[in-house]
């Protein structure tokens, strides 16, 4: 029986496509230059980062978002970027008694944006609240600390393989995949989502039927 699920942020909730175009922008290169790099570097199995490094060898992630606060461009997104099938999911998992929380590697700032879109969840962190970053394992221990039930009981919704299906995986949770996003559509084709994937989503609105019956 599910009793929580929990959400990853990043191509989960959040289209990430404003936020990317503005790293663009701040580097200097056309946004679908850097929108086919970064799918470039994530096919090839490097971190997202690298993607940085490609345009400035030596890029600090942390310095330039503080350097980008000072010029007035902080890291930012709203109810737009939302996907829209994020509000009716939420709901209808809350609606069904399902405990609903929000955990993925974010800013302490992301949190707060979070936070202040006033979603129907029960609960919402982010690794820089916790101090623990995914894949780590001590992340899906907050998660699982966090959550009203045991690791089997909660469903971690993600659109990677390597950050949230395999480690939540490994911590005993149950899984949900959703095909969308560069890591999800790069991913979707794996063969180890037959073993790692409980449940695998084009729309988040097919997961409250699923977790209330599986």
């Amino acid at each position: 029986m599910i009793e929580a699920v929990v959400f990853d942020v990043g191509e989960t909730l959040v289209d990430e496509t404003r936020e990317y175009g503005t790293w663009a922008d701040w580097l200097g290169v056309p946004r679908m230059t850097f929108g086919a790099v970064f799918g470039a570097v994530i096919a090839q199995g490097g971190d997202y980062r690298d993607t940085f490094q490609v345009f400035r060898p030596g890029f600090d992630l942390a310095r330039e978002r503080e350097l980008r606060t000072q010029a007035g461009m902080p890291e930012w997104y709203g109810e737009d970027d939302l996907y829209p099938d994020v509000r009716p999911a939420l709901s209808a998992l809350r609606d069904a008694d399902v405990w609903v929380g929000v955990a993925g590697n974010q800013t302490v700032r992301s949190g707060e944006i979070l936070r202040s879109l006033e979603l129907p969840t029960d609960f919402i962190a982010t690794s820089d609240d916790w101090g623990v970053q995914k894949p780590e394992p001590e992340f899906f221990e907050k998660v699982v600390e966090a959550a009203p039930c045991p690791a089997d009981r909660i469903v971690y919704v993600g659109d990677r393989i390597d950050n949230d299906l395999a480690p939540a995986k490994h911590a005993g949770l149950r899984t949900a995949f959703i095909r969308r996003g560069a890591w999800g559509w790069i991913h979707h084709d794996d063969p180890t989502l037959s073993d790692l994937a409980d449940f695998r989503l084009r729309d988040l609105r097919e997961l409250p039927a699923l977790v209330t019956t599986g």
